[in-house]
């Protein structure tokens, strides 16, 4: 897949309506059903307070790299708790609209709204003044450390 549409790319914050529902945005469906996706893997981020959202592809990414080392190294070990331990599976509703359950709000802090992020191969939910910030840092970062 080159093309750019079967990419997650930009953000938008969306509100969760009364029964904790969220529409996630229109281009990020469009996504999903150009590379059939209909489960959602749901996965607490490693570094950032954000669950990361993506097809079996996803999961089977983060697989392969625990099967590339001794399953029972604590790295594998440690690896697995977080993948497998740290992730669900979920569907849009016929809406295109994604629960936000305990384990998302738990994990990112996320209240009425939700800030969806794209990451190229999937996209993450964030609580939007969660992302600002860490926008902001990642940029600070990036253009702090170039050369004059």
């Amino acid at each position: 897949m080159s093309g750019v549409t079967n990419r997650f790319l930009s953000n938008a914050t969306n509100r969760i309506d009364a029964k904790s529902r969220v529409s996630v945005p229109a281009g990020f469906r469009s996504v999903l059903v150009e590379r059939g996706i209909q489960e959602l893997y749901c996965l607490q981020d490693f570094v950032y307070p954000a669950i990361s959202v993506g097809g079996p592809d996803l999961l089977d990414r983060y697989e392969r790299q625990i099967a590339s080392v001794d399953p029972f190294s604590p790295e594998a070990n440690r690896m697995s708790l977080l993948v497998h331990g740290g992730g669900v599976f979920m569907r849009l509703d016929a809406e295109g609209r994604l629960m936000v359950t305990d384990f998302i709000r738990d994990f990112t802090g996320i209240g009425t709204e939700v800030t969806f992020v794209g990451r190229s191969d999937h996209f993450q939910l964030w609580q939007p003044q969660a992302f600002q910030d860490a926008q902001a840092a990642a940029r600070e970062a990036r253009f702090s450390s170039r050369p004059a």
